[in-house]
């Protein structure tokens, strides 16, 4: 029998999706990606829920980034992974600590998020040699400046850094974390459903089109990265808890 990583349940019109790896920071190693879109096509598909919740078991880590050891052998399952990523029903992330890497990605997918006090954010790649064209929607999010000193540093903002950003819409406790974003969850469901769908829909439309028409650039851009001895080198330096010794190839 397969470990469960992601707990799902309803609650009125709310589904409540938990990753659920604490003691690996909740990362998403194959299994808990495959569960994570199946829960997301059972949310879409359940005609009683409206809006979903996401969070992170425990109080350390929403989601603290990729599996490393699995995605150093094949970073091609996260691709697949970032891909199978469509929702069409709103999403609300309720932050509960580190939101890194895949985290970060993850929240991107939200279309709301409330956050703990002490959620941290960030794009780790740089430190990693890793690709970021998973980030290349993040300008819609956030101001350029911004998103280049997540991407240029891979160094993490808080909670109210967040906030200022509009990358959050809310910062509460952590005892208020998952009842304030049931709550926003419920302030949403209680709106026209139909308009709601087509509201999302139409925010999105405009970073969707944009993606599109940078596809086959930002496939050329990636690809001598993805390729690099540096790409190893950095997830091997990060395994084995030293620094990485860039060579630029």
């Amino acid at each position: 029998m397969s470990a469960e990583f992601v707990r799902y349940r309803t609650e009125d019109e709310i589904a409540v999706l938990t990753i659920d790896r604490p003691e690996a920071g909740n990362a998403l190693n194959a299994a808990a990606r495959q569960q994570l879109l199946a829960a997301f096509a059972a949310m879409d598909a359940d005609a009683g829920v409206r809006v979903g919740v996401l969070t992170g078991a425990g109080e350390r880590a929403f989601c603290a980034g990729g599996d490393l050891r699995e995605l150093s052998e094949d970073p091609e399952p996260m691709r697949r992974f970032i891909d199978g990523l469509r929702l069409r029903k709103p999403l609300v992330a309720a932050v509960n600590g580190a939101a890194y890497g895949a985290g970060f990605l993850l929240l991107q997918v939200c279309d709301l998020c409330v956050a703990a006090t002490g959620a941290r954010f960030a794009v780790p790649e740089v430190k990693l040699g890793r690709s970021l064209s998973w980030a290349a929607g993040l300008p819609w999010l956030l101001p350029p400046r911004a998103v280049l000193e997540l991407l240029l540093t891979g160094d993490p903002i808080g909670a109210q850094r967040a906030y200022e950003l509009g990358l959050v819409n809310a910062v509460v406790s952590p005892g208020d974390l998952l009842g304030d974003a049931c709550a926003l969850a419920r302030r949403v469901a209680a709106g026209a459903p139909l308009t709601a769908l087509a509201a999302k829909q139409m925010v999105r439309l405009s970073s969707a089109v944009h993606l599109r028409e940078m596809a086959a650039e930002l496939a050329a851009l990636w690809q001598p990265v993805l390729g690099s001895a540096d790409a190893q080198e950095g997830i091997e330096a990060f395994l084995a808890r030293r620094s990485p010794r860039w060579a630029g190839r």
